[in-house]
């Protein structure tokens, strides 16, 4: 028995877990999140507010998909609780972001048309001063999937430090070429 199978998940006050066949919902005060499992690998028991998963067989695919579901429905139960944000910074001349209608992010990144990015059902951008995004939603996959495709458009390059900078990770600076 792995430690994912022996340490269960329990649901704060205010979340509702539902299991139907392989589909887990979470439902909270932010919203409903749902997934699926494969009912070959996981078995979920519910008791009140308590889900406890175990490996439906010895296999060491059974056991992998074990510790991945336990994480992902725990981030789910973090998700319709908290919610989950990343936060990006542009930097650079002229590199600006405006959202447009809600829906539509229009990045400026030094290339000779705007970038359009639509934002998935469920994230919501924040843009501060232009410059910097706050990427927040329930679902941490599309969150983290989003702040990585803004991040795609210009990765913040080690010379100069222009483009779109994820907060927190760190840019290896490097020193350009030098007069003879």
């Amino acid at each position: 028995m792995s430690r994912a199978e022996k340490k269960p998940i329990i649901a704060p006050s205010g979340v509702t877990i539902h299991l139907g066949g392989g589909l887990v919902s979470v439902t909270g005060p932010r919203g409903v999140l749902e997934q699926s499992f494969p009912l070959e690998f996981v078995q979920f028991h519910l008791d009140g507010s308590q889900l406890s998963l175990k490996a439906a067989n010895n296999s060491r695919q059974a056991r992998a998909i074990v510790g991945t579901a336990r994480a992902i429905v725990d981030n789910m139960i973090t998700g319709v609780t908290r919610g989950f944000t990343r936060q990006l910074e542009i930097s650079g001349v002229g590199f600006k972001a405006i959202l447009e209608k809600g829906t539509t992010l229009n990045l400026s990144l030094g290339t000779s048309h705007p970038i359009r990015y639509v934002l998935p059902a469920g994230i919501r951008v924040v843009v501060v001063d232009g410059v910097k995004l706050t990427v927040e939603g329930i679902d941490r996959q599309k969150v983290g999937q989003v702040a990585a495709d803004i991040y795609a458009f210009y990765p913040i390059e080690p010379y100069k430090g222009k483009g779109v900078a994820i907060v927190g990770k760190f840019v290896r600076r490097k020193e350009g070429k030098k007069a003879a």
